[in-house]
């Protein structure tokens, strides 16, 4: 049997909803992606896995700064010097604009660093473990231009463009496991939509198009696979399985889209034997994520900041160590009495890591429907007046904004018939 480490889109780099901290110069929240980073790495090098497959995003974008290039090379060493085959997949935030530039990722290649495998193309790798050999079929960030000539990109509608990619990306990864020996383990790794995939906020940092395929038109079904490790959507879920069909998810949250959200890898334990005989487990092992909590509190009383006092000492254990955004729900009247400053101060004495947020709504007076006779729908000067009235203005506001908007309707009416 052998054992696997599986995680994904790391994005280091991203540094929404931290501050800079001053002993090291790094903002809190790269702080909290290294830290689940170690997560990773000490389990691996505390169980003594077999191999470490990692499905692409490791950087926030593909320029890291070489702090953040250090803190990864940093976990990589010991990864090396526990003698744990690692594979690097290219993702989209690691490729670069012109295809022949380098990666973030490439150095390791260019160094010759034994046990590191960059899979910047789809291709069939043979890994040697102690115990075996390991196949490892790759399908890292392809991007259109790669596949497809500018003349056809141009001469192309969207969506037979997209078809004619899907196409040519799929029969390269056909012919790739071909290649697979049923007689050894193989495992495909992916970054990549995959259709029926469930998408979370991580649509906001994506980079570029974004095709989906089907399990079926890559052949992931017809190939002795015994387990598809993938990244690129941030939620941690399983597509299909026979083989299992697992997207790692995001190893930290990126924002409030993915509050409820578990994050963590995945351990995978292939059996002995001939496919389609050997036997495949597979555990989802969670991560100490930041914690993301929004508390929302209903003010209704007539001291609206101890309403608001006694709220958060409610919620007090769920703040303390997490970013938090509040909500207030307030009515008209209490808006004018609400502190920001003395409620962000609050928050962090309860131990918020970071105030993200301190949003306020105010209750909206329902819309009153009235009648229009067809001879005011179409006067202007009729129709401003009606929405002055249900408006609270003072008379000398409302009787300014008439004679300016009487202004327009008679410049606009001179204008129609000059044209005219």
């Amino acid at each position: 049997m052998i054992r696997l480490v599986h995680f994904a889109d790391l994005h280091l780099g991203i540094e929404l909803h931290g501050s800079p901290d001053p002993s090291t110069g790094l903002s809190t929240r790269v702080q909290d992606f290294l830290r689940v980073f170690d997560t990773v790495v000490d389990y691996a090098v505390s169980e003594r896995v077999d191999a470490v497959l990692f499905a692409g995003d490791a950087f926030k974008n593909r320029d890291p700064n070489p702090t953040l290039q250090r803190a990864f090379a940093e976990r990589m060493r010991r990864l090396t010097e526990a003698r744990i085959p690692t594979v690097l997949l290219v993702g989209n935030h690691d490729l670069p604009v012109a295809i022949t530039r380098a990666t973030p990722m490439d150095i390791y290649q260019a160094l010759g660093i034994p046990g590191i495998y960059v899979a910047r193309r789809i291709e069939r790798l043979e890994i040697p473990l102690s115990r075996c050999r390991l196949q490892v079929v790759t399908l890292p960030w392809v991007p259109l231009s790669q596949f497809l000539t500018n003349d056809e990109i141009r001469s192309l509608d969207r969506l037979e463009l997209e078809r004619r990619f899907r196409e040519d990306v799929s029969q390269v990864v056909r012919d790739a496991l071909a290649q697979l020996d049923p007689e050894l383990p193989a495992v495909f790794l992916g970054h990549v939509s995959i259709e029926g995939a469930q998408f979370g906020n991580e649509r906001g940092i994506m980079l570029g198009q974004d095709p989906a395929f089907s399990t079926a038109e890559l052949g992931l079904h017809d190939s002795p696979l015994d387990y598809v490790a993938l990244g690129h959507i941030h939620r941690h879920q399983v597509v299909a399985g026979r083989p299992p069909v697992v997207y790692a998810g995001s190893l930290e949250r990126v924002d409030f889209g993915e509050e409820r959200e578990p994050k963590g890898f995945v351990v995978v334990e292939i059996g002995p034997g001939r496919y389609p005989k050997r036997e495949v487990r597979w555990e989802f092992r969670p991560v100490p994520a930041r914690t993301f909590h929004t508390v929302r509190v209903r003010v209704s009383d007539q001291e609206p900041m101890a309403s608001i006092q006694r709220a958060l000492d409610r919620e007090a254990r769920a703040i303390d160590g997490a970013i938090v955004k509040l909500v207030l729900e307030l009515e008209p009247e209490h808006v004018d009495h609400i502190r920001l400053n003395e409620i962000r101060r609050a928050l962090q004495e309860r131990g918020a890591a970071h105030v993200a947020a301190i949003v306020r709504e105010t209750a909206r007076p329902p819309r009153v429907r009235e009648e229009i006779r067809p001879d005011e729908a179409t006067d202007p000067e009729a129709m401003l007046s009606r929405w002055l009235k249900q408006r609270d203005l003072p008379d000398d506001r409302k009787q300014q904004i008439i004679e300016r908007g009487r202004e327009l309707i008679r410049r606009a009416r001179e204008s129609t018939v000059a044209t005219g």
